[in-house]
């Protein structure tokens, strides 16, 4: 897979389909453009998607400045721009990467369609910030291997390890994750306050929760929903990481979602 360098960072990325419309995708914490390989084929078909290691993570330059929801919004403009993507695409994003495309249709309306966000990570309560600057801390300090069950017991529990290969390779690469790009996202989050521009998206906007996400809740996931003018929200039997635990139920309300509304 490709790199190329746009204003100030070097990403890694894969554009794939021919599909008259694109899906960027966008990865949750501790991913990486993989965390898509379960849906991908089943996007294939009907769209043309781009997807890339977000900076900090996978095989993208991981700069020691702190993390901003700007620098996330900048790099994923100016890979369209440097991929000559110009009409308007779908943002497609999980957890953190759900945050960055409510992030693009507030910041960069002209350049996104539609927003489809599964359990969005949009910032924590007042009350849990501290706990996750002490939890960044530790992963600096220990390393993934320090927190990584006790995050997928929350956000991958035991009822969706059915298929134990997949949860096993999930496990896995979240343990070859970079420790400082993971604290870097916490601290980002610890700090950050989207209700402002949440209240400012128009453009058609889907919001999941995952029945089984003790990550995000479904309440939590609904306070966001409600915050976007005219969401649409729903609950899947699923969980933290849907486009792995469940990539056909995803596929399919993308798909629903699209469909429903104007070309």
């Amino acid at each position: 897979m490709p790199w190329l360098t746009t204003h100030d960072i070097a990403l890694r990325y894969e554009l794939l389909g021919n599909g008259p419309e694109t899906l960027l995708l966008l990865h949750e914490m501790g991913g990486c453009l993989e965390s898509w390989d379960h849906i991908l084929p089943l996007l294939l078909p009907r769209f043309r998607v781009l997807r890339y290691d977000q900076r900090g993570a996978g095989l993208s330059e991981k700069p020691a400045a702190p993390l901003t929801m700007e620098d996330a919004g900048r790099d994923a403009v100016a890979l369209m721009d440097a991929l000559g993507i110009r009409a308007p695409v779908v943002a497609v994003g999980t957890a953190v990467g759900g945050a960055v495309a409510l992030h693009l249709a507030a910041a960069f309306p002209e350049r996104i369609r539609a927003v489809i966000a599964t359990s969005p990570a949009t910032g924590v309560p007042a009350e849990a910030r501290q706990a996750l600057l002490d939890r960044a801390d530790q992963l600096v300090r220990e390393g993934t291997r320090a927190v990584v069950d006790a995050g997928l017991d929350q956000g991958y529990p035991p009822v969706l390890r059915g298929d134990g290969a997949r949860f096993a390779a999930t496990r896995a690469q979240r343990l070859g994750a970079s420790a400082a790009g993971q604290a870097a996202t916490m601290r980002m989050l610890a700090g950050l306050d989207m209700r402002a521009p949440l209240a400012r998206i128009r453009c058609p906007v889907l919001i999941l929760a995952g029945e089984h996400d003790g990550t995000r809740p479904p309440a939590r996931v609904a306070e966001v929903a409600a915050a976007v003018p005219g969401a649409t929200y729903a609950v899947m039997p699923s969980g933290h990481f849907m486009a792995i635990q469940t990539p056909e139920l995803l596929a399919a309300e993308i798909a629903r979602f699209l469909d429903a509304i104007p070309a």
